[in-house]
């Protein structure tokens, strides 16, 4: 198989803000894998600079990965990503593109999704969160809400100076929306303690990763003592960091990016549900071809936060979605995503 790939640049609609900072330029890269008869498949990386990946990296790592890929048989999935995490252990970012760009390709040359490919129910996929990042003032902030009206399951990003302020106006804002919060691992357990007042008085119903992902005894702490589900983000990469979270966490979130590959994420969904756990995807800033490989297992899953697409301004591919906050899933083999025009 030839690896080709190209950075491609995207921008928020709004700067996107987190407790560890943000912006509104992102780059990602686009996967294509090309067997020798020509068949086509397509992934993307995401990557985070929080696990030390830029654009950069993901290319060196595909330069690293193309000999692995050159004479390999592209229906050995399972045995293409064993070789690829030898080549290069951390850059889950690139390991995923490779992931989705192969099963894309499988489910292609099949002639169906990918989410019939792997025996799954469409109609079963869960309502997709939408983000409201940190803004600047509470002006800017109630846009935000309003703007996202259509949305019914809000994800708020906490971590601020006035994270109490930003609860109450996105609940005056949106006063019949299902809220959920996310601190990025910026709390400490007193402050995490501190907050349930106000998350119960707004009807919050998850709160994700409040404590910084090494603190497993103050997440067990504050999920002892908290009557709201606690979901494990920046503590969980892959499936063997979910048995140590029994007990600590109530769920955890699965990223493509983070756990290199969609075999590794169908992994962590049965060790997840093997320890009675709920299970969540989420996305990094992507367009519609990264968040099409997560939206494919989303009737598997309990929880999805799927919407780096929709948080873009210039999407260059179209696909799979969330247009209303549910994951929509179509008929067009493999991912199902195609390139917009003058894209």
């Amino acid at each position: 198989m030839q690896l080709l790939a190209e950075i491609v640049t995207v921008h928020t609609k709004h700067p996107f803000i987190i407790a560890r900072g943000g912006q509104s330029e992102y780059q990602v890269v686009w996967v294509r894998l090309i067997d020798a008869d020509g068949a086509e498949g397509w992934g993307e990386a995401s990557p985070s600079k929080y696990y030390g990946e830029t654009a950069d990296t993901v290319m060196v790592a595909l330069q690293r990965f193309a000999p692995v890929l050159a004479g390999a048989d592209a229906w050995s999935i399972e045995a293409i990503e064993r070789e690829l995490e030898k080549a290069m252990r951390w850059n889950a970012a690139a390991r995923c593109a490779v992931s989705a760009a192969l099963h894309d390709l499988a489910a292609r040359r099949l002639g169906v999704p990918l989410w019939k490919m792997w025996g799954l129910d469409r109609q079963a996929t869960p309502i997709s969160s939408f983000t409201i990042g940190i803004a600047p003032d509470a002006a800017t902030l109630r846009a935000r809400v309003r703007e996202a009206a259509h949305y019914p399951l809000l994800k708020i990003k906490l971590g601020s100076s006035w994270d109490r302020e930003v609860l109450r106006i996105v609940r005056e804002e949106a006063p019949k929306a299902q809220l959920r919060v996310d601190a990025n691992a910026a709390w400490t357990a007193k402050q995490a303690l501190g907050m349930l007042d106000v998350l119960n008085e707004v009807g919050v119903d998850m709160l994700e990763q409040p404590l910084p992902p090494q603190e497993l005894a103050g997440l067990r702490f504050v999920r002892e003592r908290s009557n709201i589900p606690v979901v494990a983000d920046e503590s969980c990469l892959v499936a063997s960091d979910i048995p140590k979270l029994e007990g600590i966490v109530d769920g955890v979130n699965i990223k493509l990016a983070k756990c290199g590959s969609l075999r590794e994420a169908l992994r962590m969904i049965a060790v997840a549900r093997a320890h009675g756990m709920r299970v969540m995807c989420g996305c990094m800033i992507e367009t519609t071809l990264g968040i099409a490989a997560a939206a494919h297992f989303s009737p598997l899953l309990d929880d999805a936060d799927l919407d780096g697409a929709a948080l873009l301004s210039d999407d260059p591919f179209d696909g799979p979605g969330i247009p209303d906050g549910r994951v929509v899933l179509g008929d067009a083999p493999g991912l199902g995503v195609t390139r917009r025009a003058g894209n």
